[in-house]
């Protein structure tokens, strides 16, 4: 069966290790489009934070942002948003007191004011540069919990491998882990983790499967690349999956298709492989 939809993650995967577009990348894409196969960027970025990337192509995108919480066109026409209701994200932010420094609460707003820290250190090594890259969308509230004047999208905490993991793993023995859903994306190469705490039953999987069933179409239809272990209900839905030559060890345990790594343009590789080869 033809592949009708490409799911491609974007930070590990579209993207090499400098945050850079490849021209394979890029070119396969846009031929994968010119043949009528819909593009969706999957990925844990907020909207305006995966546009520059979007903009790169000269094809419309479907955007699946913030780990599946909402759904966009490229033209930034809204097509699904999901929200964590305010009171669980309160109830989030009282049980990881402790953590406070790591996360930012994301809200649906145009423009300034979409994420909140408690307080924002421009120098910080490891968050500094994202700060400086999404200056004009951050602020300052602290406590944080008062920014909780509407349902966010979702809460994000950012930090070590170490801190990461150690959030994770609070948050998901929680007595109220059932009235939210977690997404971790782990760079141990940069000792850099971030877990997101969305709505529940969100994932990149969940809403790619029902952005599919809209398009009329089966998992059958849909081939999926990514890297890490936001990745993972994503790629267990599409039919073909594919995994990126530097994805973390346990995607790559599950015994799929896998590609070169994102340094060496695996998604071009994959695409041509896979989508356009087969056509």
């Amino acid at each position: 069966m033809p592949v009708r939809l490409i799911a491609l993650d974007i930070d590990g995967t579209l993207l090499d290790d400098r945050s850079r577009l490849p021209e394979s990348n890029r070119r396969a894409v846009a031929e994968a489009a010119a043949r009528g196969i819909e593009i969706a960027l999957v990925t844990g970025r907020r909207y305006d934070f995966a546009m520059p990337i979007a903009r790169q192509f000269p094809c419309p995108l479907t955007m699946i942002v913030n780990n599946g919480a909402m759904v966009k066109s490229s033209a930034g026409e809204t097509q699904l948003v999901r929200l964590l209701p305010r009171g669980v994200a309160r109830r989030v932010l009282d049980a990881t007191f402790e953590f406070r420094e790591m996360p930012s609460v994301c809200f649906n707003r145009p423009g300034e004011n979409q994420l909140i820290f408690e307080r924002i250190d421009w120098d910080d090594p490891l968050r500094g540069p994202y700060f400086h890259r999404n200056r004009e969308f951050i602020a300052e509230m602290s406590p944080l919990h008062e920014c909780l004047t509407e349902d966010p999208i979702q809460i994000m905490f950012t930090g070590s491998v170490q801190q990461a993991k150690t959030v994770e793993s609070l948050l998901s023995g929680s007595p109220f882990s059932s009235e939210y859903s977690l997404a971790a994306t782990i760079y141990q190469n940069r000792d850099f983790g971030m877990v997101d705490v969305i709505p529940p039953g969100c994932s990149k999987g969940s809403t790619l499967a029902e952005w599919v069933r809209r398009r009329g179409w089966s998992r059958e239809d849909v081939m999926a690349i990514g890297d890490n272990h936001n990745d993972l209900e994503m790629l267990h839905y599409a039919g073909l999956p594919v995994v990126m030559g530097n994805s973390v060890p346990e995607l790559k345990s599950l015994g799929w298709r896998e590609t070169l790594s994102n340094g060496e343009g695996g998604v071009a590789a994959a695409i041509e492989a896979y989508a356009l080869g087969a056509m």
